[in-house]
């Protein structure tokens, strides 16, 4: 356990700007979707969605939910947008 976790009486499982959201409606589902999706772009660790390969973004694609190009190279220009976060 880290000094911070000791010093804020924190268990080690959820980080410290944890809260639960209950999902309202569709569109609020989409953007929690959108963002969860989108992280790996956001943070540098691919280049596009679909080359995350422990994404659910994966089984969306095949369920018809996202089109399979979508968080790719067109979306370069909002790496910066706002999905919930």
């Amino acid at each position: 356990m880290t000094d911070s976790k000791r010093k804020y009486r924190e268990a080690t499982i959820w980080q410290r700007r944890f809260w639960e959201h209950m999902i309202r409606d569709e569109d609020d589902f989409r953007r929690h979707m959108d963002y969860l999706h989108f992280n790996p772009v956001k943070h540098g660790l691919v280049k596009r969605v679909k080359d995350w390969p422990y994404s659910t973004f994966h089984r969306f694609v095949k369920n018809g939910f996202y089109p399979p190009d979508w968080g790719g190279d067109e979306m370069d220009a909002i790496t910066d947008a706002d999905f919930g976060e």
